[in-house]
């Protein structure tokens, strides 16, 4: 993990968006631009993004700050910039969050224990700058592109939910293997189909993810979240269901049919679904219980 970290940023300081010594050949950077607070910044780091589907409105940024010895650097937070070109000025600014990958104490996440998370709302598509300073170490800061399409790639917020027949234990025949991935097995989230909880007008969480075959360095044990999660609403009428990502669980063999149905760009992704079979709310890659827990409290009670 060390090694992938500084490997990726070491690609990501000599990536498009360049670095501090490339872009000093244009003179002194514009007051109050993008540019400008990056020189402050010092030494200059990677962010290693855990999403990547935007479209316009609320974006949830998730990123790791990793320095060029593949060192994760992990504040509790993090001040956010972005704007339109290093040379413009920022027409957002926030602060990030740094939020635990999977369950404290409970999850296997490797070397990547948190991830910055941050909100800002963008109302146009376009290419877009990033800057990440970790509070509390004003020397360091990051840059990172933005890709804000016009439509987002993974099914869209206020969208009906496919109807898909995700299998559960008893399509299975109760053969356990066959429909998850976990160890141990997720039984709980096993028990209920997508396509039975919109035939119920039941509102439910679905996670799309493989907790065997994972391949993103940022996508953390989502599906550990998600059970510990179900816990509390375990006498309420929402529904948690895990559909896993491969066709027989052999990666080999690529996406099963419930996975193209509901095309997710990637994985793993969550979505909450109301009692009206629209999409609430989506998550792309790793998130937290608080996360979780709140979008359940918004969208589905």
């Amino acid at each position: 993990m060390r090694a992938s970290l500084a490997a990726l940023a070491l690609i990501a300081l000599a990536a498009g968006c360049g670095s501090k010594s490339s872009s000093s050949h244009r003179g002194a950077p514009k007051p109050g631009s993008l540019e400008a607070l990056w020189r402050k910044s010092g030494q200059s780091v990677s962010l290693i993004p855990g999403t990547s589907d935007y479209s316009p409105g609320d974006l949830r940024i998730s990123f790791l700050v990793v320095d060029p010895r593949g060192r994760v650097i992990d504040p509790p937070r993090a001040r956010v910039w972005v704007a339109r070109s290093l040379r413009a000025k920022p027409l957002a600014e926030t602060v990030g969050r740094l939020d635990p990958v999977g369950i404290p104490g409970e999850s296997s996440a490797g070397d990547v224990k948190a991830l910055f998370v941050a909100h800002v709302r963008l109302s146009a598509p376009g290419s877009y700058y990033m800057l990440a300073r970790p509070i509390g170490r004003v020397h360091i800061g990051g840059i990172h592109e933005l890709l804000v399409r016009s439509r987002s790639i993974s099914p869209a917020l206020g969208s009906h939910a496919y109807p898909s027949r995700t299998p559960t234990l008893a399509s299975s025949g109760g053969h356990v293997s066959a429909v998850t991935t976990r160890v141990p097995p997720d039984r709980a989230l096993l028990r209920y189909s997508v396509a039975g909880a919109l035939a119920a007008h039941a509102p439910f969480v679905v996670t799309f993810a493989t907790p065997r075959f994972c391949q993103s360095r940022t996508c953390g044990p989502v599906v550990d979240v998600v059970e510990h999660v179900r816990r509390s609403y375990a006498r309420s009428r929402i529904r948690f269901i895990h559909v896993e990502i491969y066709e027989r669980n052999d990666p080999r063999r690529g996406p099963n049919r419930w996975v193209r149905e509901w095309h997710p760009p990637g994985e793993p992704w969550t979505f909450l679904v109301g009692r009206d079979g629209r999409i609430k709310a989506k998550f792309e890659g790793s998130v937290s219980s608080r996360e979780l827990e709140q979008a359940i409290r918004r969208f589905l009670l």
